[in-house]
């Protein structure tokens, strides 16, 4: 991706602004003893063309901060404070009706098990072109033609042939190919990808990534990819953000994150992936365990896990710098760590 496709100015231009843009999210659940912070002040952008990755443990927060831009949270869940805009519009706050307008038209969503977001006695076709009719001001014959179009632009082999079939007729790998012709139905301006490539084979994982890549490419389109896994943030998103118990601990372009980690979280889910280049008897890990909500640690949440955490991390939560392109929210930044 150019410098233009990431916001930066080219030959005396004007920025482009950001698709999304999140500032100081707070969600937090009513519990029996009080409210339990769930996501704690995160802020990120994403420009057009741009796929920008959320990858964490299990409980870092990546899948509800997604459900909160597309406005899915439930009680006892809240938005407790921040902002969300889409495209300069606030959508954080908007009433049901208007935020139903926008899921589809002007944002589209691909999750993990593909059968969730298809109705499985209806024809793909069907589906496809009542996603277009109410959204768009077109025919039915307009849009069975445009259905049958994005079919083919997320590779169906013989999509003439398969727009009448229904979902258990296709594979676990052309069903997600499907939703995500589904979700750039309406020609949206973003698109939520919450772990689209989990229960698929290694082979489908590199197609399905390789197609948002260049969808996301030709349409112009924002991706907010949510993920554990950080191969498939290698090989698909331009910048990754790491979530840690709710925050936002390191960003920055993918390359430089997962090459040079400045946040020790981050190099240890570096250090746990294996590695074709140094044989190792054992597998390196992360002692420990992501904290409940109720239990999150004062100061740094990572500083029981921690090999590096002083005093002071226990004591004061630190910040994520504004203005860097690569940042950290840590006290004791690494120096020098590399991976690759």
């Amino acid at each position: 991706m150019n410098a233009q496709g990431l916001g930066i100015p080219l030959d005396g231009a004007a920025p482009r602004a950001p698709i999304l843009s999140v500032r100081d999210l707070s969600i937090v659940f009513e519990g029996r003893h009080g409210p339990l912070t769930a996501i704690d002040g995160i802020s990120f952008d994403i420009m057009p063309g741009e796929i920008l990755g959320i990858v964490g443990e299990s409980g870092a927060g990546k899948s509800l901060t997604g459900t909160a831009v597309i406005g899915l949270v439930e009680p006892p869940g809240r938005i407790a404070g921040g902002a969300i805009f889409l495209e300069g519009e606030r959508i954080d706050a908007l009433p049901q009706k208007r935020m139903r307008e926008i899921r589809g038209r002007r944002i589209g969503a691909v999750f993990q098990d593909p059968l969730t977001s298809l109705n499985p006695l209806l024809r793909i076709g069907d589906q496809i072109v009542e996603t277009i009719i109410t959204h768009e001001s077109v025919s039915r014959r307009a849009a069975r033609a445009r259905a049958l179009d994005l079919l083919k632009q997320v590779g169906i082999p013989a999509a003439e042939n398969r727009l009448d079939d229904h979902p258990h007729q296709f594979s676990g790998g052309m069903r997600q190919r499907v939703v995500i012709a589904l979700a750039l139905a309406a020609r949206p301006r973003l698109i939520i990808a919450d772990e689209p490539t989990t229960a698929l084979d290694v082979s489908i994982q590199a197609q399905i990534t390789t197609l948002l890549k260049r969808l996301c490419r030709e349409h112009g389109v924002a991706v907010m990819l949510v993920t554990h896994d950080m191969g498939v943030i290698a090989e698909t998103a331009d910048r990754v953000a790491v979530m840690y118990a709710g925050r936002l601990v390191e960003i920055g372009p993918v390359e430089e994150v997962l090459r040079r980690p400045l946040h020790p979280y981050t190099s240890g889910l570096m250090a746990s992936i294996p590695s074709i280049r140094h044989r190792a008897d054992t597998l390196s890990q992360i002692d420990g365990a992501m904290p409940r909500l109720g239990a999150i640690p004062e100061g740094c949440a990572f500083n029981p896990r921690c090999p590096r955490s002083a005093p002071h991390c226990c004591a004061d939560k630190p910040a994520l710098p504004q203005g860097a392109t690569h940042a950290a929210a840590c006290w004791y930044p690494l120096e020098g760590a590399s991976y690759g």
